[in-house]
């Protein structure tokens, strides 16, 4: 007697397992070449994979970029936040977050290297839900900043600055290394650095 249940459990886990994997290779994708210029067909052909299985898991090509982006977000947690929070709340935590950041382009994890660099531009101008979903994750990093930068203010550090500006400046600064260090501009990475350790003494 066939268990339906199980096998429909295994069709799920199956399905969910694709649809990671799609997702994760469309964020490759989009970190060279834009959200804009994701397809199913391409990522069909690029996996091995027939168009009507990808578009059937998908539905469409804005849910498409919609998962690009959460996997892309899930690749900068586990690469950059999730190593970080082990330090203590506060300095130790913020310098982690970017030192961490600065290994995640300066050896890129995508071949484009920052996904949110690469594609905010991209969307900025663009309501709807894959403008959302980038804007949701950009707040969530800029307030992350923030919430550390304040730790370390109640520790002594960074006295006399908004916290919140603070944040601010170093997620412009880390998003200028990125473009540089994609156009070839090596020096970028420790001038960027010189001028983080002065905002943050």
């Amino acid at each position: 007697m066939v268990d339906t249940a199980q096998t429909s459990d295994q069709r799920l886990i199956k399905g969910a397992l694709a649809r990671a994997s799609i997702a994760r290779h469309a964020a490759d994708v989009a970190s060279v070449e834009g959200l804009t210029g994701l397809s199913i067909g391409r990522l069909a052909t690029d996996l091995g994979l027939s168009k009507s299985g990808v578009a059937t898991l998908f539905g469409s090509k804005e849910n498409l970029q919609v998962a690009a982006v959460q996997s892309a977000r899930e690749v900068f947690i586990e690469h950059v936040v999730r190593p970080s929070l082990k330090e203590p709340g506060g300095m130790p935590r913020l310098r982690a977050l970017i030192d961490r950041w600065f290994d995640f382009v300066s050896a890129p994890v995508f071949p484009g290297g920052c996904f949110r660099v690469a594609t905010v531009s991209e969307f900025d101008s663009r309501p709807g839900p894959v403008r959302d979903a980038i804007a949701a994750d950009q707040r969530d990093w800029r307030e992350l900043l923030t919430r550390e930068i304040r730790r370390a203010q109640d520790q002594g550090a960074a006295q006399g600055k908004d916290a919140a500006a603070l944040a601010f400046e170093i997620e412009a600064l880390l998003g200028a290394v990125n473009t540089a260090l994609r156009m070839g501009e090596s020096e970028a990475a420790p001038v960027a650095r010189g001028i983080i350790d002065g905002l943050i003494a």
